[in-house]
């Protein structure tokens, strides 16, 4: 079974401790409507984080 996942939206925003409290919660909370959100830090600077929002 192939699994595909689509990339809706990415943003780069300042990193914070607690963004991944935000994902956390978007994560569990529209689960149910095929949604899932990633963040990672930026490659290239530590202090960006990369937020991308996939249809799965």
């Amino acid at each position: 079974m192939e699994s595909k996942v689509e990339v809706l939206s990415t943003v780069r925003v300042e990193n914070s401790h607690d963004l991944y409290k935000i994902v956390d919660t978007l994560n569990r909370t529209l689960k149910q409507q095929d949604l899932m959100f990633g963040l990672a830090l930026d490659e290239n600077d530590e202090k960006t984080a990369v937020f991308t929002i996939y249809r799965t």
